[in-house]
């Protein structure tokens, strides 16, 4: 942005992770130093709302200092681009280069004081969550959610997104039971990413509180999880087709769906259903971004629970997302597991579920040169009809179950995903699918 010679802003935020905000101010300082005005948060904000500020303030980018769900030892470095998106690969990989230039350079990073930044109007301290909460009330009928007779318990795990559901539904009606919504950077007894493994404390809230819904959200609120009326986790792939079924038969709307390949069958049957196109993309936001915004999405989704909506940013929202099924409940008076049974009698029963193996690097060195080459004829007794190469592997059998292998690009794990008509089967395909690759999944 420096290098254009025109006038530039950008929104810099974090979450609640030890030194976020120290490296949030320092990167005010650099941007300052360098000529691009910034809005810095004043408080830990999620990536949804400094997304949304971006657009809001008609910023030339963002910058979210946030590892998300990642251990609580971690942090990291999120870029937005213009219209509130992930950055475009091609962004990512400039400032990459810039950074080792900058690292080889004797003399050093611009940087000014962040108080005198201040001073002189190159920074200016910003609450975005104001004009975000605006932005959510346009699109959902809050009024009526706060009118229902209902308790919810959420999870904020130690993350940005504390208190903005409860703010949000305050004054009416609808009781708000939050828990883990003090900061606490070491995230002590949880992972921060909403997904069955580590919401034992929610379930059992739920169970207490005979709440009607339980929300997660993980540590920068972009992802969220939910657990229905009894206490059951309802898997991300679950959430993504209820919200799609939600938006096309409730809300009546139609346009196109955006797919990771690690997401659930269903959005394709129910794109079938209903008359939508549903495309399928390798897996993060940054390549479902684009496509919502060329093709005016009704959604998008991915499997790690995800979600982004027309009319809003084309990114992920956790706190959207919840409110959105909130309005579900309200507007067909159901419960979270009637409600999925009632998609299940559309489209067919589904589940779901992902290993996460640790690797050695030379575990990760062979088992990356197995993936190159599997290509098995069956896995167990089923035989496989396609190998998708759309990203990892994806054995799709003849039954309609599948079996997925990717690497993660952010840990040294394997993940190994299954879908299928029974958890037992799931589970099965899943071992099946370890020894292929000669690991034992327990």
């Amino acid at each position: 942005l420096a290098t254009t010679g025109k006038a530039a802003n950008a929104v810099v935020g974090y979450d609640t992770r030890f030194g976020s905000e120290d490296f949030a101010a320092a990167t005010a300082e650099v941007l300052a130093a360098n000529g691009i005005h910034t809005y810095l948060c004043t408080s830990a904000t999620p990536t949804p709302v400094v997304s949304h500020a971006v657009v809001d303030r008609t910023a030339n980018a963002g910058v979210v200092i946030t590892a998300s769900h990642n251990p609580g030892r971690w942090n990291g470095f999120k870029i937005k681009g213009p219209d509130g998106s992930s950055a475009e690969v091609e962004v990512i990989a400039e400032v990459e280069r810039e950074i080792g230039v900058l690292v080889s350079s004797s003399t050093g990073v611009r940087r000014v004081d962040l108080d005198t930044a201040v001073s002189q109007g190159l920074v200016t301290m910003y609450d975005p969550a104001p004009r975000y909460k605006e932005q959510l009330r346009r699109l959902v009928d809050i009024e009526a959610i706060k009118g229902m007779d209902a308790m919810v318990a959420v999870d904020s795990m130690y993350g940005a997104g504390s208190g903005y559901l409860a703010d949000l539904l305050k004054g009416g009606k609808i009781r708000i039971d939050e828990i883990h919504a003090e900061r606490n950077p070491l995230f002590p007894g949880i992972r921060p990413e909403p997904i069955g493994p580590n919401l034992a404390a929610l379930f059992a809230r739920v169970t207490a509180k005979k709440a009607a819904l339980g929300i997660a959200t993980d540590g920068d609120a972009d992802r969220v999880g939910l657990v229905d009326e009894n206490g059951v986790f309802l898997n991300q792939h679950q959430v993504f087709a209820l919200l799609c079924y939600y938006l096309l038969s409730v809300r009546k709307e139609r346009g196109d769906i955006i797919r990771s390949v690690t997401t659930t069958e269903m959005i394709s049957l129910l794109g079938t259903k209903y008359g939508v196109p549903v495309t399928v993309t390798r897996v993060g936001f940054k390549y479902i971004a684009p496509l919502m915004l060329e093709r005016n999405a009704l959604i998008g989704g991915e499997e790690s629970g995800g979600y982004g909506f027309r009319g809003h940013i084309p990114e992920r929202d956790g706190i959207l997302a919840p409110l959105y099924f909130l309005d579900f409940m309200r507007q067909t008076g159901k419960t979270p597991s009637q409600l999925l049974q009632e998609l299940y009698a559309l489209v067919g029963e589904h589940h779901y579920d992902r290993a996460d193996v640790e690797l050695h690097h030379d575990d990760h060195a062979r088992v990356a040169a197995d993936l190159r080459k599997l290509r098995p004829s069956k896995v167990g007794d089923v035989a496989v009809r396609e190998v998708d190469l759309t990203d990892g592997v994806r054995l799709v059998l003849d039954d309609g179950a599948w079996v997925l292998y990717r690497l993660s690009g952010t840990e040294p794990l394997l993940r190994i995903y299954s879908e299928a008509e029974s958890q037992k089967r799931v589970w099965e395909l899943i071992r099946e699918g370890g020894r292929l690759l000669g690991i034992t999944v327990k």
